[in-house]
């Protein structure tokens, strides 16, 4: 069984085309700034559910996606529960649809190396390039998030680099151009993505009892954006504001 948060039918953000996005239960990350921290607990309010269940949605959905489109596994973190996924990526990949999966990168085990190997494209977030900066960002190291950046390139598969931008907290030159330095090189990187910061979750922190820490923390402006693009852009050919 898969612990399943939510869904959301024709997204159209978290990967190519019009996707079946799931939201699955559970991560090892305690991000300051998290949309989602209803998705954190292992088991919070998610539902049990049966992998033939999201097969038939996405299967049932399939003639909307197009040649691009596909189902997004995001959350969460979906490798927190990549043994369970298992079966379900392989029913996918034999319905012909096309698989993409939101991750943080920082888990690894068997389970987890097949889980990306079935995968057709990895959305991978980069919360941060400086070690010590990450620590104070989402609670973990980086390094195993990087190792999996480098498995992706060794075994071409392709990706997509994601990157919030945090004033304050990742919005550093040095951090980009160290980032843009140590991946510059890298075939599979298909686009780079700047995530505006936002602050659409805090009512969940509200609801929560939580306290949200980035509350004096202000959005990025149209130059701040704009900055960041042209940074990036030093060092990758396909830069997009999300």
């Amino acid at each position: 069984m898969i612990r399943v948060h939510s869904y959301e039918s024709l997204g159209t953000y978290d990967g190519p085309g019009i996707r079946l996005v799931v939201f699955l239960q559970g991560c090892n990350f305690r991000c300051l700034y998290c949309a989602n921290p209803d998705t954190i607990d292992c088991k919070g309010e998610s539902k049990e559910t049966a992998p033939e269940e999201i097969l038939r949605m996405a299967v049932n959905q399939k003639p909307f996606f197009g040649k691009k489109g596909g189902i997004t596994f995001s959350g969460g973190e979906p490798t927190f529960q990549a043994k369970e996924l298992l079966p379900l990526f392989r029913q996918l990949k034999e319905a012909g649809i096309h698989i993409c999966v939101d991750t943080n990168g920082s888990i690894w085990n068997n389970s987890v190396e097949e889980l990306l190997s079935l995968a057709d494209l990895v959305l991978l977030d980069v919360k941060e390039f400086n070690e010590e900066r990450h620590r104070q960002l989402t609670s973990c190291s980086n390094v195993q998030t990087l190792r999996t950046a480098a498995w992706l390139e060794a075994n071409g598969k392709p990706f997509w680099l994601r990157y919030v931008l945090v004033q304050g907290h990742t919005a550093f030159q040095e951090d980009i151009e160290a980032l843009g330095q140590h991946f510059k090189d890298y075939r599979m990187i298909e686009r780079v993505e700047i995530l505006p910061y936002h602050m659409l979750g805090v009512h969940k922190y509200e609801a929560m009892g939580w306290e949200y820490q980035l509350k004096d923390v202000g959005q990025n402006t149209p130059r701040q954006l704009e900055e960041a693009r042209s940074l990036f852009e030093t060092y990758f050919t396909k830069v997009y504001v999300n």
